[in-house]
């Protein structure tokens, strides 16, 4: 029974980045070559390790301002996380609150006030609406939706160094964390070698930090998340140049639409998961959480037991973890 607890590590505690590196391109890059060797490296080392010709998809997804702060008409104090909208032009959100909230009720935001519309459903969200629209109500009273893993409160900085450099579709309450290594010097070195980049969106959604509660992985079921694929950047793809995946959002949206996906994805990829890649064939991506569903896909991608070694390696390196840590060049295996 494939579970979750196959694919556990020790992660000591003060080696989850709570801070970016002081530049974009500071980072640490472990390559974790395709005969299973390690090779300890700065990220602008990428440019040197992807073959000339290759095509490099990042994605373009803007993270909105998605936590806002409010309270109730007792005075109660409220958080909603802003995930996505709904086709009625109510928002899915998720709320936290001393008691839940029921439909009807009222929530002040600044000079303004959001109506809960529904009520709480299975996975622990409500729709809301707001006054005004939502994206510019969310740029006058939003915050930086940092992981809660970061243990601060968002800072100046932040509304700069969580976005990457290809941020355009706004949409995502996460960052595609591989992106954020990536700089425009990076990107002409990269062009200088023949590479071509190319772009799509993927919004990320809150699926992505929502922990697996099934003991069996063939029983949990992905959150979906939408995507588009410009046609410019599916004829690269199908060129048959090799295909380098600016962070696993990127690769799910990559070889969901080869699966025949068009605008959405619920692909859960792990080992033994029966998924044959199609399309990526190097992938750039950061260093995920335990049991998460990102683990899983990049142990499905580059092989478990290398993966899994590339990450104890990591840990005994101080490697930096998670969302604002450091990131590793792996290949399909």
């Amino acid at each position: 029974m494939p579970a979750p607890a196959d694919y556990r590590y020790d992660l000591p505690p003060d080696l989850i980045a709570q801070h970016p590196a002081p530049t974009r391109d500071g980072s640490r890059l472990l390559h974790v070559r395709g005969d299973g060797g390690l090779d300890d490296l700065a990220f602008p080392d990428l440019v040197d390790l992807v073959p000339r010709d290759a095509v490099i998809v990042a994605n373009d997804t803007r993270v909105i301002p998605a936590r806002v702060l409010g309270t109730k008409a007792t005075g109660g104090n409220v958080e909603l996380l802003f995930l996505e909208p709904e086709p009625d032009g109510t928002w899915r959100c998720l709320a936290r609150a001393r008691r839940p909230l029921r439909a009807g009720q009222l929530v002040t935001v600044g000079e303004h006030a959001v109506e809960i519309r529904s009520e709480r459903a299975g996975d622990g969200s409500v729709t809301v609406r707001t006054p005004i629209d939502t994206l510019a109500f969310l740029d006058r009273y939003g915050r930086v939706p940092l992981p809660r893993y970061v243990e601060r409160a968002p800072d100046a900085a932040d509304a700069e160094r969580y976005q990457t450099m290809f941020a355009r579709e706004p949409g995502a309450v996460a960052a595609p964390t591989a992106g954020l290594h990536m700089t425009p010097a990076i990107a002409d070195r990269l062009r200088a070698r023949g590479c071509e980049l190319a772009t799509l969106t993927l919004h990320v959604g809150w699926g992505t930090f929502a922990p697996i509660r099934a003991d069996d992985l063939r029983d949990h079921r992905m959150h979906r998340e939408r995507f588009a694929i410009p046609a410019r950047t599916l004829e690269l793809v199908a060129s048959g140049r090799p295909v380098v995946a600016i962070g696993t959002t990127t690769l799910r949206a990559l070889e969901a639409h080869a699966a025949g996906d068009r605008d959405g994805t619920e692909l859960f990829v792990y080992p033994g998961s029966g998924h044959a890649f199609r399309v990526v064939t190097h992938l750039v991506t950061n260093f995920h959480l335990p049991e998460s569903t990102l683990l899983m896909l990049v142990c499905a991608f580059a092989g478990t037991e290398r993966a899994l070694a590339a990450y104890r390696h990591a840990v005994a390196q101080r490697y930096r973890f998670y969302s604002y840590g450091d990131a590793m060049l792996v290949h399909r295996c």
